[in-house]
């Protein structure tokens, strides 16, 4: 009897410990407040028109008037991601090829920010407006998709 009244006990003790570890487990899902980026893939243009995937040997992205170093020499680029400033509607990035030439291209993009939760905060829906660059070695920019994402479609296609 002594057994059965402790075991009755003990369930009820611990019957609510389930519940409790439960509640306390659950967060916020968050992954949608990733950062958003601009996909560019890297084409050539055959003279029969023919468009192809292309190369680059070498690639040095950095942020103009910064320090900030978004691609640091990185070899045989086929496509980079470039992220996109919060605090002003254009974004200037140098692309530095080696030490003789580079290209700047000037980003125009309209920031909208949205509220996610009270857990996860702000996002930033970033869309181009408009781009401008050099042509060193640069040949063109193709806007395919003007909306900045965090899931790596194609946004811009840069022609050498």
């Amino acid at each position: 009897m002594k057994k059965l009244l402790y075991l009755i006990i003990l369930c009820v003790a611990m019957g609510p410990l389930p519940g409790l570890l439960s509640a306390c487990s659950e967060e916020e899902d968050c992954s949608m407040t990733a950062r958003p980026m601009l996909q560019c893939n890297i084409y050539r243009a055959e003279y029969t028109g023919t468009l192809l995937r292309d190369t680059l040997d070498s690639l040095t992205v950095t942020a103009y008037a910064t320090d900030s170093v978004i691609i640091n020499n990185q070899q045989d680029v086929k496509d980079i991601s470039i992220p996109l400033r919060y605090t002003t509607d254009s974004t200037v990035l140098v692309f530095h090829y080696d030490q003789r030439y580079r290209d700047t291209v000037v980003i125009h993009h309209e920031n909208t920010p949205y509220f996610i939760s009270l857990d996860c905060g702000y996002q930033m829906q970033q869309t181009v407006t408009g781009i401008r660059y050099t042509r060193h070695r640069l040949d063109s920019i193709y806007t395919i998709n003007p909306d900045a994402n965090i899931y790596g479609t194609e946004n811009l296609r840069l022609y050498y």
